[in-house]
């Protein structure tokens, strides 16, 4: 089985971002079904969505725009999703680099 966790860097302030509330879901026959709900803790991470994910399409999804909200700041950007095939048989840690008016993600350790 398959962990999955996340985290988010605020790249305009060199910070985590914390308190973004992050969505997991999973691809069925039956189109995008919940696994989990979480928060970002202090440090931006996630590290309660999935320890336990079978082989399939899954995504995340990061709900931005009240985090830019409280910071009194816009963004193009009020939610990202990532979507992502996961092989049942590793870990799957997938940062988000975020700024106002651009994101990136990859695949981390």
């Amino acid at each position: 089985m398959s962990s999955i966790t996340t985290h988010i860097l605020d790249a305009v302030l060199g910070k985590p971002a914390a308190r973004v509330p992050v969505r997991l879901e999973r691809n069925s026959s039956d189109g995008w079904l919940p696994v989990n709900d979480s928060v970002t803790n202090s440090d931006g991470r996630c590290t309660d969505l999935c320890h336990e994910a079978e082989h399939g399409s899954y995504r995340l999804i990061f709900a931005t725009g009240a985090y830019f909200e409280k910071q009194h700041r816009t963004s193009i950007y009020p939610e990202i999703a990532i979507t992502f095939i996961v092989d049942g048989t590793h870990s799957y840690h997938l940062p988000l680099l975020l700024s106002d008016n651009s994101y990136t993600t990859y695949r981390g350790s």
